[in-house]
């Protein structure tokens, strides 16, 4: 358990920064810096397991993925950011 802890929070940390930085990046469309900033506080939500907290954020960033303003490379790291949302939701089932 501890492992999967241990491997929870890791993954955590890797999505806050990738999250942090898109919310940080002011040539980024303020409605996606702050669905950015969103995803990462359902991250932080101790009223659910890590699995519904990565379906939060998953749900959050899907809204706006598709966003024609979206610069590409902050596109890109939001499919990162899913991608290992995906693995802690798949792992906590």
């Amino acid at each position: 358990m501890s492992e999967s802890k241990q491997s929870w929070e890791e993954k955590r940390q890797q999505i806050v920064q990738i999250l942090e930085a898109i919310a940080n990046d002011t040539s980024t469309p303020r409605n996606i810096r702050r669905a950015a900033k969103s995803a990462s506080d359902a991250l932080f939500d101790e009223r659910f397991i890590p699995a519904v907290r990565a379906a939060n954020a998953i749900e959050i960033i899907d809204e706006i993925i598709s966003d024609p303003n979206m610069p590409p490379f902050t596109r890109t790291q939001l499919w990162m950011a899913m991608s290992l949302l995906e693995t802690i939701r798949a792992a906590q089932q």
